[in-house]
């Protein structure tokens, strides 16, 4: 049987299959089907009913994406792929594409999810005033904070955004590095900056900076702060110490929102010391008002190497018996 998609125009195809159809040997592979292009409509042939089934779910899904994304990378593909219900009537899956996922704007710019827990966390965020958002990298959980915290910033629903995250790294050392104390921490949060730079011109983050809007702190620096009308994204909070991350949640103010990121299989705090997050994931659970996502390898976004890269060492880390730290 053959089961066919049409697009509403070259450019919208073009957005789905990529310049000169780069996409179409991967959705070909990962559909397990032959793919043919005939002017605006992509036809799969496929004598398997479950395969044409996807296809017409997966292309509809990307084809509604199109219209505010302008490319598709092979991970972003097989992560909408993932996300398919694929025992589920034809009916239903086809009908999902008009049902409203949510996502974040900032500056005519959108943020969408792309997995379910993506979607929980833009949720979450919405709804709590603490999330936490643990998992390997590559999972989308600090791009995504960056976004909302943009997002509220810029909308207007809060009036500061600060940055803040534990000054440990391994093998490394803060006062090697020559400048200032906003220079010397910069490069520990270049990954927060990449995530705003992809959102809003390097020129907008200067001015928000330059006005206070945007502010960065060391983690050490936030101690007997009572931050008000503020949202904070603590990066890195693996490498928080207990008293620290107590110390953290317990500054917010009125109208105040966190966003606590970290990666518990990478913790580089002496061995004699606990890890705060893994202890706040502990002892914090039942909170009202407070959450947490736990997104693993099939959540990343990145690369599908990467995704194997994780399980490899998770696998490695379990044979050998790594537990995480209290």
């Amino acid at each position: 049987m053959d089961r066919s998609i049409e697009f509403s125009n070259e450019e919208q195809m073009e957005r789905v299959l990529g310049i000169n159809d780069r996409n179409l040997p991967y959705l070909e592979a990962l559909l397990g089907c032959d793919l043919f292009v005939k002017g605006i409509i992509l036809t799969c042939l496929s004598k398997d009913e479950l395969v044409a089934n996807r296809f017409l779910s997966l292309l509809s899904r990307l084809r509604t994406l199109s219209e505010n994304q302008h490319y598709f990378s092979e991970a972003e593909i097989f992560m909408e792929f993932q996300s398919l219900k694929h025992d589920r009537p034809l009916e239903e899956l086809l009908s999902e594409e008009k049902q409203d996922k949510p996502f974040i704007l900032v500056h005519n710019r959108f943020a969408f999810p792309k997995s379910p827990r993506q979607e929980a966390y833009i949720k979450s965020m919405e709804e709590n005033q603490i999330v936490f958002g643990i998992g390997p990298a590559g999972t989308g959980k600090t791009f995504l904070a960056v976004a909302y915290a943009l997002s509220q910033l810029m909308g207007g629903k809060r009036q500061k955004l600060i940055l803040t995250r534990p000054i440990v790294e391994a093998g490394e050392n803060l006062g090697f590095l020559p400048g200032d104390l906003a220079q010397k921490i910069n490069p520990y949060l270049r990954p927060l900056y990449d995530a705003m730079e992809a959102m809003i011109s390097v020129q907008n983050i200067r001015k928000l900076e330059e006005n206070g809007s945007i502010e960065i702190a060391p983690l050490a620096y936030m101690r007997g702060r009572s931050l008000q009308n503020a949202i904070v994204i603590l990066d890195e909070a693996q490498n928080t110490t207990i008293e620290q991350m107590q110390m953290f949640l317990t500054r917010l103010g009125e109208n105040s929102k966190a966003i606590i990121t970290g990666d518990i299989s990478q913790i580089d705090l002496p061995k004699h010391k606990g890890s705060g997050l893994v202890h706040a994931r502990n002892i914090l659970q039942g909170i009202n008002a407070l959450d947490f996502i736990l997104f693993d390898s099939q959540d990343v976004v990145r690369s599908r190497i990467v995704q194997q890269i994780i399980d490899a060492y998770a696998k490695d880390q379990g044979a050998h018996g790594q537990g995480e730290r209290r």
